[in-house]
């Protein structure tokens, strides 16, 4: 019997109590997509979503927003991989103080990691010596963008690799390198197809969280016209202007952009399902 139900397709009934479970369901996806939907509509009622999908000031913020996030998750990967994989594989002394470093810029507010940032990046900051020694200049720069929003988002992606890679079968690894595979291989052909899953969802979740960060960029960027001005900026700076309309439609072009993403790598992993069930 406990074989039967572990097969049973999802999509039965929910048994007692069911009728409340679909409600509260339905309520909180009310309160989750209502706003959302609410200011979309409203952009597209009011006709400010078309003209400002034409302003040269929202599509250079935009512009600016998927580069420097595109950039920002390249060195998530580049750098967040490899520490994933010593903590999903490697005890070491003090592991969890490290874990814990991680996992910090997830709770905290947006405008201390700006700080914190300008702290040690700033002119007079605990490198800004060296790099200005160097002739690089970072602070209010669109290179302070990518490090702000590498900073809030890469965690994102550390805890979720870490995850994947810790569930991978070991015995697979084994097998392979008992037949001869290098650790390269092995890791490139059974290690990243069976984390897969966790790794795609960690990139989406950190350059959703790259593509929507403020507070950090805000306090270390600036807020530069075509330079540090991403397209949350464009929302906070016509707002403060009293331009609601262009505010809601920049907001609406940020959705739509990122539901966009989002859908897309939805549809790519239903499709490696697909691939997967006609092989098998």
């Amino acid at each position: 019997m406990i074989a039967a139900a572990a097969r049973r397709p999802a999509g039965g009934r929910l048994g007692p109590g069911g009728g409340s479970l679909l409600g509260l369901a339905g309520l909180v996806a009310v309160f989750l997509g209502l706003p959302v939907l609410t200011l979309v509509g409203r952009s597209i009622v009011d006709g400010s979503l078309g003209l400002s999908i034409g302003s040269r000031v929202v599509l250079d913020a935009l512009g600016l927003s998927f580069v420097t996030t595109a950039v920002s998750l390249c060195l998530t990967i580049a750098l967040g991989l490899p520490l994933a994989y010593v903590l999903a594989r490697r005890s070491f002394r003090g592991k969890g103080i490290v874990e814990a470093i991680v996992d910090l810029p997830i709770v905290l507010p947006p405008s201390v990691a700006g700080l914190a940032l300008l702290l040690v990046f700033g002119r007079r900051g605990l490198l800004g010596g060296p790099f200005e020694a160097l002739g690089i200049a970072i602070p209010f720069t669109t290179i302070a963008v990518i490090l702000a929003q590498t900073f809030v988002s890469a965690p994102l992606f550390i805890r979720s690799a870490r995850s994947g890679l810790v569930a991978v079968d070991r015995d697979l690894e084994d097998a392979a390198r008992v037949d001869g595979a290098s650790e390269g291989q092995v890791f490139r052909a059974i290690t990243v197809p069976l984390a897969s899953a966790a790794l795609a969802a960690g990139l989406v979740m950190s350059w959703a969280r790259s593509l929507g960060e403020f507070g950090a960029t805000i306090m270390f960027a600036g807020n530069v016209e075509g330079r540090t001005q991403t397209l949350p900026l464009v929302v906070y700076s016509e707002f403060q202007g009293g331009h609601l309309d262009a505010s809601i439609a920049a907001a609406a072009i940020l959705i739509v952009a990122a539901l966009g993403v989002l859908i897309a790598v939805r549809v790519f992993h239903w499709g490696r399902v697909l691939d997967v069930r006609s092989v098998g």
